[in-house]
């Protein structure tokens, strides 16, 4: 069996090293789908304001009375 050796601890730097590497890859990685999520969300805000005022419009009709107007 070998014998922990100086090139198996786990140190202070390594581990240092080791969370700046992975913040810069998922860092580029949210830089990268930043885009997407803003269309993507300005896409269904559009889509729910839409439905909303579709829904609102035909509820509107659907409540609302007929009235006739005659002059004698």
């Amino acid at each position: 069996m070998a014998e922990p050796g100086a090139a198996d601890r786990v140190t202070r730097d390594r581990i240092e090293a080791k969370l700046r590497e992975l913040r810069g890859e998922v860092e580029s990685t949210a830089e990268a789908a930043k885009p997407v999520a803003l269309a993507a969300g300005l896409a269904l805000g559009v889509l729910v304001l839409a439905a909303s005022y579709l829904l609102g419009r035909r509820r509107g009709r659907r409540r609302s009375a007929v009235v006739e107007i005659r002059r004698v």
